[in-house]
């Protein structure tokens, strides 16, 4: 438990606020904490400061010293791993267990940054393949970009912020974050280690404040990249709303997909289904929302599922034992119960879970006999609940796999490695995990969606790319 009710200030040089707002448990409702928001003012501010610390300090820092940074954050994060884990489960919501994986999970972020740092090489180009060019020299160097705005969500308050941070200051980038406004206290205590670790005063500035305030982060002329983790609807209206020149990252939703074939190993499938459809409420963008399973083996899978999926224990995520913790808020609890109403009322069954339960708690719901049109099947969940269907060819899978307006990651379970490779091949998707949920992530793997999942990539190394650009460079030496 926090000992007290935290209290951050902006920490921006020059400006003050004396509007807070209250950081409160999605579980007891209890005041945990409180932030100072940021108005116009103060974004503009912060990346002011971000703007000239990059020019004075992080683009002239060697890559030896930002590894060193890094390696003491993650070295950091482990030694404070049940102070952050008690932060990430009281104000988001998330079961303690799941807290410390996420902690640990940061730490390697910071960890596998510092690495490729080291490894951040550009290549020499042979200009002497064409003739008139033998006296010429050339080589690519890859340099910071310079501002970058990060915005995350709340599900992630500390890893998603990681993969934001470590790859922006592993490339001497300056960053201006705005955390989500369920769950800052993360951020604010990752700063203070950033700092203590030797990250240069604004080379870090956040900036809380509503969704509503985030057009005057993202349109600055002063900021080269924006980087956002969070729902489509915002995503792509940020996306129009950059300055020109201004590139981007966008991490968002998806219903992602789950092909359990006829020779599938079905324990591990149903383990896979439950522990992916439900870890953090189902609260993650590539959380298991759909099944689909081979109609020779639907009968079996379905039973194994069931006694799975109704073993999961709701509760106080302080609580050790607990898997399934509430979600975010009552707004998003109720949408939920309203969809799963609605699926019902034109076909589905509910035969597992479904109900609202005390503390923002909703009882974990499979839904069978669901169709496509169904907002639970083709919109994005965000919650305890997966839809399991039937198929009967692997085309027929992969056809509905694809029938959706999302492409992030998906799943397949197979022991026969030529429909392994034909859906995995086929199935229009970031990621396809093969004999694993598509909620498996390692942070140092490529991650990124299609379609309306959105654009680049993340990753630690994958991200670092993204956030350095080219630079050319030809030196036409002395004839000798």
């Amino acid at each position: 438990m926090l000992k007290e009710k935290v209290q951050y200030q902006l920490n921006i040089k020059g400006i003050s606020s004396s509007e807070y707002i209250e950081i409160k448990n999605p579980y007891s409702g209890e005041v945990v904490g409180f932030v100072a928001l940021a108005d116009e003012n103060a974004i503009k501010a912060a990346i002011k400061i971000a703007h000239e610390t990059f020019k004075s300090s992080m683009s002239k820092m060697p890559a030896h010293k930002r590894s060193q940074i890094l390696t003491k954050v993650s070295q950091a994060l482990l030694e404070q791993q049940e102070e952050f884990a008690s932060i990430i489960a009281q104000e988001g919501g998330k079961p303690i267990k799941d807290a410390r994986i996420e902690v640990t999970r940061a730490a390697s972020t910071f960890a596998i940054a510092a690495n490729e740092t080291l490894h951040l090489d550009g290549e020499q180009i042979a200009m002497d393949r064409h003739a008139g060019n033998e006296t010429r020299l050339a080589m690519v160097l890859r340099e910071p970009l310079g501002v970058i705005a990060a915005i995350t969500p709340f599900n992630f308050p500390l890893n998603l912020v990681a993969h934001k941070l470590a790859p922006a200051f592993a490339t001497g980038n300056t960053v201006v974050l705005k955390p989500a406004s369920q769950t800052p206290l993360s951020s604010f205590k990752l700063k203070e280690v950033l700092i203590e670790a030797g990250l240069p005063e604004g080379a870090l500035n956040i900036v809380p404040c509503p969704g509503s305030k985030s057009s005057a982060l993202v349109s600055d002329p002063r900021l080269a990249m924006l980087t956002f983790t969070g729902s489509p609807s915002v995503g792509w209206r940020l996306r129009k709303e950059i300055a020109s020149g201004t590139r981007i990252i966008l991490e968002l939703g998806g219903n992602a997909g789950l092909i359990v074939h006829n020779d599938a190993d079905l324990e591990k499938a149903a383990q896979a289904a439950c522990r992916g459809g439900y870890v953090n409420a189902g609260q993650t963008c590539i959380s298991v929302q759909r099944v689909y399973v081979q109609e020779s083996v639907y009968d079996n899978f379905l039973q194994k599922f069931t006694q799975l999926v109704k073993q999961l224990k709701t509760g106080d995520p302080l609580n050790d034992s607990v898997e399934v913790g509430p979600m975010i808020d009552k707004t998003s609890l109720e949408k939920t119960m309203l969809w799963i109403n609605e699926a019902t009322k034109t076909g589905a069954k509910l035969i597992v879970g479904g109900k609202q339960l005390e503390h923002n708690i909703l009882e974990p719901a499979i839904l069978v006999d669901t169709k496509d049109d169904m907002l639970v099947v083709c919109q994005e969940v965000f919650a305890p609940l997966v839809s399991v269907m039937k198929y009967k060819t692997i085309d027929e899978a992969i056809e509905a796999m694809n029938n959706s307006r999302y492409g992030l990651q998906a799943g397949v379970f197979t022991q026969n490695l030529e429909i392994a490779f034909k859906a995995a091949r086929n199935i229009d998707a970031g990621g396809v995990m093969v004999n694993d949920a598509s909620t498996f992530r390692a942070d140092h793997m490529p991650y990124g969606g299609r379609k309306e999942s959105g654009i680049g990539l993340e990753g630690v190394k994958y991200a670092m790319h993204e956030m350095t650009q080219p630079k050319f460079i030809c030196v036409n030496l002395p004839s000798s």
